[in-house]
């Protein structure tokens, strides 16, 4: 029941960040400043040291004459000095960017939340375990499995998906005991 309301949390907030992210305002619907912009990567030029500027302008304006600001060199040094400079028109978009790191968030947030549940819970649930013991009093524990296994009735079947897990793991439990007792008691490798 707790696990089913965390879920339905978690399923509807990550719908409504999705939902925010996605559907831009009305005074977003064009792109934003910070989506394009031009940049120019200048050199060092004379006794000039060398620049990076950034502008927002669109695509056609994307050369040093618009995007640098203000000009380091005097008039007539300006097209030499323009042409040393190398300008790149740059576009992303933030809408993917804010979707992809809000469904990082949510499955990193959701795995904290079935951590913390697997610590609360747990605990309460799990049987004390008969593979703790040393490995010497493992013919005693085989012994009291097979007594318990004899008492259980072949036709009950496991109701909830918790038994059927613990059934599976403790089946896998007894094959690698299995494995260790061939293993380190007879020194043979199984197949």
């Amino acid at each position: 029941m707790f696990a089913q309301r965390t879920q339905k949390c978690v399923n509807s907030v990550l719908l409504f960040a999705l939902l925010c992210c996605i559907l831009p305002p009305p005074a977003q619907a064009s792109k934003s400043s910070e989506d394009i912009r031009c940049k120019c990567i200048c050199p060092p030029y004379r006794n000039i040291s060398g620049h990076i500027y950034n502008k927002n302008v669109s695509q056609k304006d994307c050369n040093c004459l618009h995007v640098v600001e203000p000009m380091p060199v005097p008039g007539n040094d300006v097209e030499a000095y323009c042409l040393l400079c190398e300008c790149k028109y740059e576009e992303r978009s933030t809408t993917t960017i804010k979707v992809i790191i809000i469904i990082y968030l949510s499955v990193v947030g959701a795995l904290l939340l079935y951590m913390a549940f697997l610590v609360l819970v747990d605990p309460l649930i799990r049987k004390p375990d008969a593979y703790t013991q040393p490995l010497h009093n493992e013919e005693e524990n085989e012994d009291a499995r097979s007594l318990a296994a004899a008492h259980t009735p072949s036709g009950a079947r496991a109701n909830t998906v918790l038994e059927r897990v613990e059934g599976a793991q403790q089946r896998w439990k007894r094959q690698v005991q299995e494995q260790r007792k061939t293993v380190f008691d007879r020194h043979k490798m199984l197949s």
